[in-house]
């Protein structure tokens, strides 16, 4: 009865001790799954995904500068008047109020410097008038008005018309198109590494983006009339081609070897 006793304690601690041993097994298989490999047991690839875009928006600012006297107010009405006349031809271009943005208002004093007296002596600087200075952006969804306003603007008002660019107003979707070919193009590169290296690929251990955004450079199809020229009235509007650009997303793929 003794050795039955014994017989049955020693099944029992073996039992035990297997299935602590396949728990343990179960807890570091489970563990080592929720950490991340180290190098040695992961790789990266990379993918890069190219979008020819066309924009749908001219982008450019103009101001109305206006210098003067001491009589602030006067300066104001003066720059104000002008502004409003250039802003009501924007939009009897068609151009939406939602597209038409108050970028700055400056009032700056201008002084007149006086020289020292001898002994050392020196007058005060005195403000001798100002200069109010107002800037407006626009964005011009219709290519074919883009030369006639940036012209009209001119002649109805403003004295500086810079910045223009081109630009997609929603980039979203070009920088999804691109994403994806990235993508594709990175799981594709780590297929053919593991096959060349023979092993498989494993989980994806993580992933980053890189890319960019480009501003669109305008470009004028009548090279024989400057931008200051059509500006200054008298020679006719320049006309202007959008072009294209490349919207370019890159993509790094982190894989576990298995």
């Amino acid at each position: 009865m003794e050795n039955k006793m014994k017989q049955y304690t020693l099944m029992s601690v073996g039992v035990a001790a297997l299935i602590l041993s396949i728990a343990s097994w179960s807890y570091a298989n489970t563990y080592s799954k929720t950490i991340e490999p180290g190098s040695f047991r992961s790789f990266s690839v990379s993918g890069e995904g190219k979008v020819v875009a066309v924009p749908d928006v001219a982008k450019f600012s103009f101001s109305v500068i206006t210098q003067g006297g001491k009589n602030l107010g006067d300066l104001q009405k003066q720059n104000i008047e002008k502004m409003n006349k250039a802003i009501t031809y924007i939009k009897d271009q068609g151009v939406a109020d939602k597209d038409i943005k108050t970028e700055s208002f400056n009032v700056d004093p201008r002084y007149q410097y006086y020289g020292c007296k001898d002994g050392g002596s020196c007058p005060p600087a005195e403000i001798v008038g100002y200069t109010v200075t107002q800037s407006v952006g626009v964005k011009v969804r219709d290519f074919e008005k883009a030369g006639d306003i940036l012209s009209g603007v001119v002649q109805n008002g403003a004295n500086n018309v810079s910045g223009l660019q081109f630009t997609i107003d929603d980039p979203s979707s070009v920088m999804a198109k691109a994403r994806e070919q990235a993508i594709e193009k990175a799981k594709e590169k780590a297929e053919q590494i593991a096959d060349a290296g023979g092993f498989s690929v494993g989980r994806l251990l993580g992933i980053s983006e890189g890319g960019y955004q480009p501003v669109y450079d305008s470009y004028l199809r009548n090279a024989k009339v400057s931008m200051a020229e059509s500006l200054g009235g008298g020679a006719p509007a320049p006309s202007i081609e959008a072009g294209s650009q490349d919207v370019v997303v890159n993509i790094s793929l982190q894989y576990e070897i298995k």
